[in-house]
């Protein structure tokens, strides 16, 4: 019986180094096919990668869970807005190439204060300023912690409300401490490149997923990602419940976009009911568009962004 547990165990250890190896590999071959597309600026001890194209007034782009500034560029959006304004997308803290200092509780407000920061250094004055999904809640704490900066907001698809998320239990364990460490160097990779293409096509839903996206499946999964995945997770619902109180201050333009056909969140939950609240506002909605609104309806957005341009 002892020498079952023993070899068990050793068959265990075998298969965990296994996974390990083959992570690394992935891992290290996606940083080689997927160089950093842009340049770099160091703030508050954090390095962040960004990509800046065009020339006008300053259009900043914050990507959501999971994502990064690529996210931008396949969708046409980068190339469709560069005409008319200076796009600077950023890979948020702990995304694509920038990196995610310890031992700091990167919410959306000490994202905000990162970005401050950045737009200093940048030069980067009275931007309009995207958020999409978890991107949204860095876009509302940089106008409430500073409101004088962004010149307007555009909001897509975001998550504005406390609500129960299903996907939650799949997303929290990497970033439990010890534990969450072996299981973002072993299974959870693995296990999140099994179920990308079902994730890919709820999101893109009813559009099809670019296959430019479901290439950089092993750049979302790295072990640094679903850490930064898992604690961006942990921050929704205290997010929202401190952040649903004031709403109403945010007086400065806002557009609201999203697809009537989102199914990882729903637009009449979130985006309309956060509409009423707000007392300078404009909704837009895509009929054809799910939880990728930006891109299933690239010109729908780039309205979005000249409304709040423009007015």
């Amino acid at each position: 019986m002892a020498w079952a547990r023993s070899a068990g165990a050793a068959a265990a250890l075998t298969a965990c180094a296994a996974a390990a190896g083959l992570v690394r590999e992935r891992t290290a071959r996606a940083e080689r096919e997927h160089p950093p597309a842009g340049r770099f600026v160091d703030v508050q001890g954090a390095r962040l990668h960004y990509v800046a194209e065009g020339d006008g007034p300053p259009l900043v782009l914050l990507h959501g869970l999971g994502s990064m500034v690529e996210d931008f560029m396949v969708s046409g959006l980068v190339a469709a807005a560069r005409g008319r304004y200076r796009v600077i997308a950023f890979d948020r803290p702990g995304y694509g190439h920038s990196t995610r200092p310890r031992g700091r509780r990167w919410d959306p407000a000490r994202q905000a204060a990162l970005l401050l920061e950045a737009f200093r250094v940048l030069d980067i004055h009275r931007p309009i300023v995207l958020g999409h999904s978890w991107g949204t809640s860095v876009a509302v704490q940089l106008a409430l912690t500073a409101p004088g900066v962004p010149r307007s907001l555009v909001l897509a698809s975001g998550i504005y409300f406390p609500t129960l998320r299903l996907d939650a239990p799949f997303l929290l364990p990497p970033g439990i401490p010890l534990v969450g460490a072996l299981l973002r160097h072993t299974v959870s990779p693995l296990a999140g490149r099994a179920l990308w293409p079902l994730w890919l096509r709820m999101l893109f839903s009813p559009a099809r997923v670019p296959p430019a996206m479901a290439a950089l499946a092993w750049n979302a999964l790295r072990p640094g990602t679903l850490r930064t995945v898992a604690e961006e997770t942990s921050h929704v619902l205290p997010t929202t419940v401190a952040t649903m109180r004031r709403y109403r201050d945010l007086t400065l333009p806002v557009v609201l976009v999203a697809g009537t056909r989102d199914k990882y969140v729903g637009t009449r939950a979130h985006t309309a009911r956060l509409a009423r609240l707000l007392p300078n506002r404009k909704l837009l909605l895509s009929a054809k568009a799910g939880h990728m609104v930006h891109h299933a309806d690239v010109p729908l957005v780039l309205q979005a962004v000249d409304a709040a341009a423009w007015g």
